[in-house]
Formats: C-alpha cells, sequence, structure tokens
C-alpha cells in the first residue's frame, strides 16, 4: 500500500499512546466538535528525526496528535469518518492536510512547529485544425514544422491536473505508441484495456473532497462524464483520429500537440462540484516524484491571494525546482481588467484566442440583406428557404418563457432570440423545437464584441453578432411580414482577423505581482475541437465519431495548447530550463493578425498586453529563439523576500528547498526579476527606472544582436550596451535598460507600451514593455480600478 495515502488509524493511535506516556500538558477534549478541513504549514527548519519516524507521514501524524484526540470520530455521526489526517506532502509545501475543529487550530497555533493553517478552498476549471495553424506540420520541405524538429515529443510524459478522462477514447489509443520512458513511477488505476503507451496513468485523488461533497465514494476512477477533461488531455497530447469532426463541422484529422507524447491524467475536479485545494496540491506532490515532463493545469482562481496559499503556486515552485514545465490557464473572467489568474512568474499563464476557422451560417433577411453567423451543428438535410421571421414574444427577448413559446407564436417560424434570461441557449433550442419552430437565431451579448462560440442546438440555429441586433430588428418592424432563411455554407478556414483575443479570457494587471505582465501569452482557446465521452446539446450526432468530439471554447482550452508545445521543445531542448521554454515561447510570439495588422480585442481596438501578454504563439520560432532569459528555482527567492513575503512564508514556497533567510539575500526588486516581459511603475521623481536583465545565447555560436526599441513619444528608453557580442553558445551577458519620462516630469498617459528588440542576421527577439504611471493596486492584494491600456 502507498504510505503517502494510507489509512493511518493504527499508527496514529500507537502514536498517541506514546506521545501521552512522554509528554505532558496535553489535555483531552471533545473530538466530536465540527471540522473542517485544513492546510496546516510546519516551520522550517523544523525536522523530524528519522530515528523515530520512519517517513513523514508518521512524523505529521505525530504532530497532529500532540493537539487531537486520535479515536475516530464517532461513526453514529458519521459512518465514513476516517483517521483526520488526509494528506501528507512531501514536495509541494512544508505541512499536511487535516481535519479539525476551531478549537484543535486554536490548541494548534500554541505549539512551536506551528506556522499557519489555511481553511478549505475550492477552485474551478478554466472552461483537428490547430496544428496546421501554429506551424506544427510544416508545410514543405523548406520549414519541415515543429513535428519534426521534435519527433511529435516522443518519450515526454505530460501530466494533466483537471477532471476525469474517457478510458478507451480513439483519441488515448497507444497503437504504435513506444512504452513509457523508465523514469516514469505512475501508475493507471484503469484496466489494462483502457490503460496503453499513450494514456500510462490516470488516477483519482479525493480525500478532502469526500468531506465536503456527496457522491464520491471510495474508491474512486478518474472517470468525469464532465467532459472537460478528457477535451483538454486530447487537446494536449491525443492521438492521430481520422474523420474526426464536431457534429459534422470541422471534419479532418484530429491530433494533439504533441501526439507522440505521453498522459497522465490527475483527476482532482469533480462534475458541479469544483477542485478542492488539498486534493491539487496532493496530486502535484505525487506528479513531480512519478516523472512527469510538462505539468498542465486548467484551473485556478482569480482571488487566489498570496502566493504561499495558492496550491498552483506552490505545486508549480516543487515542479520547477524538478524541471517541470508549469502551464496554467489565465481564467475566464474577462473582458474585465484585473481578472487574471495564476499570477506567479514561474507559472506560464495562458489567456486565450480565436484561430482562423469559421463555421459559416449566415442569415438572408427578406430584404435581401445578409447577416454573418455561426452555427456548430449544420444539417445537410435542411432546407433553406424564406420562413417567417418573429421576435420573442416575452418582454426581454430571450426566448426564457417557455409558456410564451407556444405553437401560435412560433411554429413554423424563425424565432430570434437574445442570449440571457432565465434559460441557456441550448434550454432554449429545446423549448422551441418541442413548440414546432423552424430555427432560431441567437444574439450574442454586447461583451462578446466579434468574437462568436456557436452551440449544437436541438433544431437548425445560427449566432450571430450583438451589433447585427438592431439591424435585423429594424428589417422586423419595417414590414407585416418579414422573412429570412439560414444559410449554412459549412466550414471556412483562412480568417484573415485571427487571432482575436477571446471577451471572457481573463485580464491583467496582476495583483499580486505588479512588476510582472500577465498574462504571459495567448494561444488557441475559442472553438476547439477536441476529445470528449459525449457531445453537448444534440441528442444525436450526425455519424459515429461525432460522438467522441466536441466544440470547447475556454483559456483551459488554450493552456493544453501549449502544455503539448512545451513537450515539442523539451523533446528537441532537453538540457532547457523551464524559464528558458518559457522565454522561447514569450519572445517569439506573433503581434499581428494574418492581414499584419495588430491583434485586436473582441471589441475591435488593439489588444493590450493586459489581454494579449507577449503575443499570440509561434512554435516554430521559438524552437530557434537565439536568446533567452533565464532563471533557475533560485534566482526566485530573493524576488519573493523583496515582495514582502516573511521568512515563514518564502520557505513554504520553496519547500523541500534548505530554509533561507531573506536579511541574509539581496532583495531582488519585482522590475529586475531576469523576466522575458518588462514592466515598471515610474510615479516617482525622477521619474526614471533602471530595469536590469540577462540574456542567453541558444543559438548557433558567434554571434552578435543589436538593440531596437520601438516606444512611444512620452517615453525615454536606452539599453546599455546597446549591442551584445556572443562568441559561443551558453554564453550569457548582462544590459541594463533605462526608462524614463520623456518630459522629466510624471507621465500624462496612464499606461503605455513598446518593445525592446535584439536583432541579429538571424533572429529577433522581442520584449514586451508596459510603463504605468501609478500603480495598479496599493499593496499586492487591495484592488483599484486600474489605468487602462491602449
Amino acid at each position: 500500500m502507498d504510505y503517502r495515502r494510507e489509512r493511518l488509524a493504527v499508527l496514529l493511535l500507537f502514536l498517541t499512546a506514546s506521545l501521552l506516556a512522554t509528554t505532558t500538558g496535553v489535555v483531552a477534549h471533545n473530538d466530536n466538535a465540527p471540522h473542517r478541513n485544513y492546510l496546516i504549514i510546519v516551520r522550517k527548519p523544523y525536522e523530524y528525526d528519522q530515528h523515530v519516524y520512519k517517513n513523514v507521514s508518521s512524523w505529521h501524524a505525530s504532530l497532529l496528535s500532540s493537539v487531537c484526540d486520535m479515536a475516530k470520530e464517532e461513526l453514529a455521526a458519521d459512518p465514513g469518518a476516517l483517521p483526520r489526517l488526509i494528506y501528507s506532502y512531501r514536495n509541494v509545501v512544508n505541512g499536511f492536510a487535516a481535519r479539525l475543529s476551531t478549537d484543535e487550530v486554536h490548541r494548534m497555533s500554541k505549539m512551536d512547529w506551528f506556522v499557519r493553517a489555511i481553511p478549505e478552498k475550492t477552485y474551478t476549471l478554466m472552461t483537428t485544425h490547430t496544428p496546421r495553424v501554429l506551424g506544427l506540420t510544416g508545410p514543405t520541405i523548406f520549414n519541415p514544422g515543429v513535428w519534426n524538429r521534435s519527433n511529435m515529443g516522443e518519450g515526454m510524459i505530460i501530466g494533466v491536473l483537471d477532471g476525469g478522462i474517457s478510458p478507451g477514447h480513439p483519441s488515448f489509443d497507444g497503437t504504435g505508441m513506444p512504452p513509457p520512458p523508465a523514469k516514469w513511477k505512475g501508475r493507471c488505476d484503469f484496466n489494462g484495456s483502457a490503460c496503453n503507451n499513450k494514456l500510462i496513468g490516470a488516477r483519482s485523488f479525493y480525500e478532502s473532497a469526500k468531506w465536503k461533497w456527496k457522491g464520491i465514494d471510495d474508491p474512486v476512477l478518474p472517470i468525469d462524464e464532465s467532459v472537460h477533461g478528457t477535451h483538454v488531455s486530447s487537446t494536449a497530447a491525443g492521438a492521430f483520429v481520422p474523420g474526426a469532426n464536431a457534429m459534422g463541422s470541422g471534419i479532418g484529422t484530429a491530433a494533439g500537440m504533441a501526439p507522440r507524447a505521453h498522459l497522465a491524467l490527475y483527476q482532482v475536479c469533480f462534475e458541479d462540484k469544483g477542485c478542492d485545494r488539498d486534493d491539487i496540491l496532493a496530486a502535484i506532490d505525487d506528479a513531480v516524484d512519478e516523472g512527469i515532463d510538462v505539468l498542465s493545469m486548467s484551473l485556478g482562481d482569480d482571488s487566489a491571494g498570496d502566493f504561499a496559499a495558492d496550491p498552483i503556486a506552490l505545486g508549480g515552485f516543487s515542479s520547477i525546482m524538478r524541471g517541470v514545465f508549469v502551464c496554467t490557464a489565465a481564467g475566464n473572467n474577462g473582458p474585465d481588467p484585473a481578472t487574471v489568474a495564476n499570477e506567479a512568474p514561474w507559472l506560464l499563464t495562458v489567456a486565450a484566442a480565436t484561430n482562423d476557422r469559421r463555421f459559416v451560417a449566415n442569415v438572408l433577411l427578406g430584404d435581401g440583406a445578409e447577416i454573418s453567423g455561426e452555427s456548430h451543428y449544420q444539417p445537410r438535410e435542411y432546407v433553406s428557404v424564406q420562413r417567417p421571421l418573429v421576435k420573442d414574444p416575452g418582454a426581454d427577448g430571450t426566448c426564457s418563457n417557455k409558456s410564451l413559446l407556444t405553437a401560435d407564436n412560433v411554429r413554423g417560424k424563425i424565432v430570434l432570440c437574445h442570449t440571457g434570461g432565465d434559460a441557456t441557449n441550448l434550454e432554449k433550442g429545446v423549448m422551441l423545437r418541442d413548440a414546432g419552430a423552424d430555427a432560431f437565431i441567437i444574439i450574442s451579448p454586447d461583451f462578446t464584441g466579434t468574437v462568436i462560440q456557436p452551440k449544437a442546438h436541438a433544431l437548425p440555429a445560427t449566432q450571430v453578432e450583438f451589433l447585427t441586433a438592431e439591424k435585423i430588428e429594424a428589417y422586423i418592424n419595417s414590414t407585416q411580414n418579414p422573412t429570412a432563411q439560414l444559410a449554412f455554407k459549412g466550414t471556412e478556414y483562412g480568417n484573415r482577423m485571427s487571432p482575436v483575443v477571446a471577451p471572457f479570457s481573463s485580464r491583467g494587471p496582476s495583483k499580486q505581482n505588479q512588476g510582472i505582465i500577465k498574462p504571459d501569452i495567448t494561444g488557441p482557446g475559442v472553438n476547439i475541437i477536441g476529445g470528449v465521452p459525449r457531445p453537448a446539446g444534440l441528442a444525436q450526432p450526425p455519424n459515429e465519431l461525432a460522438k467522441k468530439f466536441d466544440i470547447m471554447s475556454g483559456t483551459s482550452m488554450a493552456a493544453p495548447h501549449i502544455s503539448g508545445i512545451a513537450a515539442l521543445m523539451k523533446k528537441a531542448h532537453p538540457t532547457w530550463s523551464p524559464a528558458a521554454i518559457k522565454s522561447a515561447m514569450m519572445t517569439t510570439t506573433d503581434t499581428r493578425d494574418h492581414r499584419r495588422m495588430p491583434i485586436l480585442d473582441q471589441d475591435g481596438k488593439p489588444a493590450n498586453m493586459f489581454s494579449l501578454g507577449a503575443g499570440f504563439i509561434n512554435p516554430a520560432k521559438a524552437m530557434d529563439p537565439g536568446l533567452v532569459y533565464n532563471l533557475s528555482a533560485e534566482d526566485y527567492i530573493p524576488y519573493l523576500c523583496g515582495l514582502g513575503y516573511s521568512n515563514h512564508e518564502v520557505n513554504s514556497i520553496i519547500h523541500p528547498a534548505p530554509p533561507i533567510s531573506c536579511a541574509r539575500l539581496p532583495v531582488v526588486q519585482e522590475k529586475d526579476l531576469n523576466y522575458p516581459s518588462i514592466a515598471v511603475i515610474l510615479d516617482q521623481e525622477p521619474y526614471v527606472v533602471k530595469v536590469n536583465r540577462a540574456v542567453t545565447n541558444v543559438g548557433r555560436g558567434k554571434a552578435v544582436y543589436v538593440a531596437n526599441v520601438e516606444a512611444p513619444a512620452s517615453l525615454s528608453v536606452t539599453v546599455m550596451p546597446d549591442r551584445l557580442r556572443f562568441k559561443k553558445v551558453n554564453e550569457v551577458q548582462a544590459f541594463t535598460v533605462t526608462i524614463g519620462s520623456s518630459t522629466g516630469g510624471p507621465m500624462e498617459d496612464g499606461v503605455v507600451e513598446g518593445h525592446l528588440k535584439w536583432v541579429s542576421l538571424k533572429h529577433v527577439v522581442r520584449s514586451p514593455i508596459l510603463v504605468s504611471s501609478k500603480k495598479f493596486f496599493q499593496g499586492n492584494s487591495t484592488a483599484t480600478e486600474p489605468p487602462q491600456g491602449r
């Protein structure tokens, strides 16, 4: 039995007896008081005696027994009661998770080994064609593509923390896959037919969750019908599936970003319940020991707070110490500012944008006007002719009142419905179908702008931009007999307006580290076709494979794209650190769309760095960046001290590294962390800031790079030295960027943006520069309304 998760009843009772025999001052108390799950942080350098305790679990049990009666809770009150110790962590934090009463937490706070008790918290999930769009395949022999240069990620192991997975899905077919590398120490809890050389790991972490939620029983197989985990896993490392489609749309060969990589799924989220913090920590704790190369997490909390209490930040730091690349979703709370999640600088934080594929379903009005729209499901048997067009008979126009959707009102007609009301658009489609409507037109919300996220509805439908509502309604009001027809035009590729930042994608600035631009980078996250246990919205898909794929949108979909690309890069560059891979991605991004115009936000305006980060991922360029801004795990420690974290908090974050004292370290300010982007605040005289950076040559030996700065007239930016000469690979050279107001006084603009480019004969290494006239927040977490970017 795995000692890390074994039930400790016998051991705990033995330790209790031992401690009572040797310790004075422990007072018995009521063990049946109400309990909650807590994460207990233990003081460093408080260590356990390995001659007394055989492992860290038994040591943590002894600490717990010093304040708690270790008998089981009353079975009459809780038939499923278990020992109090839920998880004993080895890598992610110096501490353990336990069920405690408030009285016991108070007693524990008096112990010399105690640092902090953090109450339970629930986190949320952030919810065919993209390999070619991203240049992974390569169209010619002169551009062979990233897949050829990385052998499609063969031998890499991508660990996914998410919901469950659909075993036996064609995206996880192991045919032709080699066995996992010898370093793999994990396990798959499915049977032999579901586990194979593709899906090598599948486990469920629920020990903390089961105390809060009914229906999570022991044992739990990592199966989840919510589709999220299957979709993101297939996006990161799905096998080739010819003929894949979503309700008949987007037909082609589906594949993940790293189709030859192995996949390990760690279920920490449960349908309609969420993701428990202590289970997340336990999964990462095991994953880093089991040999993963990349950790992909499409989950988080935009109000997670400081890094010392956030499981993503804590587990992410432990991961990078082991050389694991950590990729996270930025969150789905856009377009509001200061909503970005997963802000720690050792995480890659991914925003979402559109790709160049559209599922075209236009509206032809009776007056000859054509309105652009999109539809996920385009039934071939639908007869496209002019039919009566009506608005929702309800006052709000949302088609949410079933009692008004009668046959007299909608039978044989096309119904115009606004998004919103008391029903989802999928539910509205069912109500309209049952009432005999021929089809319906969905008006997108105003805030989504030009980005449409079509669904597969129970009857023919199309979704159009909010700005078109006025035109359609004006036509309806202009005639006694308005008509319309839906024109399904299939899947179109090559949309030159793409990518466009998704409206839901969370925006910066970061609340926890104002000197770092977050999100870091943008990837495809709108209308992504991926594997699912079942499609949503339509009971009878048009063909067999359509039952296995569906379209989903979210930063959850963008993050696994980048995770898979990270596996490809790690395969091609096995000696690169996680920070080097991150830098290579960020300094080679695209900031222009397919028209060669600035990438737009959903409102049609140029996207700023708070929404786009460094830009849209370009894997082919990232494979050969020329220079990288490198960082080791140890380099983040003076930065954490500079943020004002206490010694205990820093030691908790960097566990299991040796304890440190911030007073003995040179403090690194946020602006001087050797990050691939630059953010400064000019709010004090003399309105000049010096930023220090160093770059490592990862090109081919000798090279000369010249600094090129693009900045608005309101800024003065100089680089010293402005020319870097490298003689060999892995050579490091430092430079200083001096940024100030061009007038010498306060900046008039709130936020301005620019770029620093190091240019050689072969490479352009671009770092974003963001300058603000004042702090976005007072302290690291008290929000004020941030200045808007351009």
